[in-house]
C-alpha cells in the first residue's frame, strides 16, 4: 500500500458512500485509476466489507452492556455450541475470546432491562457452561471509532 491507497482507505472509512469521482478528486487520481485501486483493495481483503452504521438510540437499542464470562468447558464443541447461541441473538453486537481470567467478552445493545434480564438468564445464568459472568452497563461513551488508521 502506498500513500494514495492509505488516503483512499481513510476517506472510505470516514464515508463509504462517497462517489468514486469525488474520491478520485480528493486523492488526486483519475476516476478509473481510483476505482481500480478500490477494487484491488477489496480483492486483497484490505477492504473486507462495506456497512452502514446506525444510531443505537434511534434503533431503540440505547442500553449498552459489556459482559465478561468465565466458561467451565473450554473444549471446541462446548465453546462452539455456546458461541452459536450468542450468534443468534439480535442484542449481541460483538463477541471476543480473550486471554486472562475472563474467557469471553460480550457486547450488547439492548432495548431495556427486561430484554437484558431475559437474555442474561437464557445465555448466562441458565447455561451449564457459564461458571461466572459480570455485567457492566455503559454510562457514557467517550469514543467509538471503527476506522483503522491506514
Amino acid at each position: 500500500m502506498d500513500r494514495i491507497d492509505r488516503k483512499i482507505l481513510a476517506l472510505l472509512q470516514e464515508d463509504a458512500s462517497i462517489p468514486n469521482n469525488d474520491l478520485a478528486d480528493r486523492v488526486g487520481l483519475a476516476p478509473s485509476s481510483c476505482l481500480r485501486r478500490v477494487r484491488q483493495l477489496k480483492a486483497e481483503g484490505i477492504i473486507s466489507r462495506t456497512i452502514v452504521l446506525t444510531d443505537p438510540k434511534k434503533m431503540g437499542r440505547a442500553l449498552k452492556a459489556i459482559i465478561t464470562v468465565r466458561l467451565a468447558d473450554h473444549g471446541k464443541a462446548a465453546r462452539r455450541d455456546w458461541l452459536g447461541d450468542l450468534d443468534c441473538e439480535e442484542a449481541v453486537s460483538q463477541v471476543y475470546s480473550v486471554s486472562g481470567e475472563t474467557d469471553v467478552v460480550v457486547m450488547l445493545n439492548l432495548t431495556d432491562m427486561d430484554e437484558f434480564q431475559d437474555l442474561s438468564e437464557r445465555l448466562f445464568s441458565d447455561n451449564h457452561n457459564v461458571i461466572q459472568f459480570t455485567t457492566m452497563f455503559v454510562l457514557e461513551q467517550h469514543k467509538f471509532e471503527v476506522a483503522l488508521k491506514p
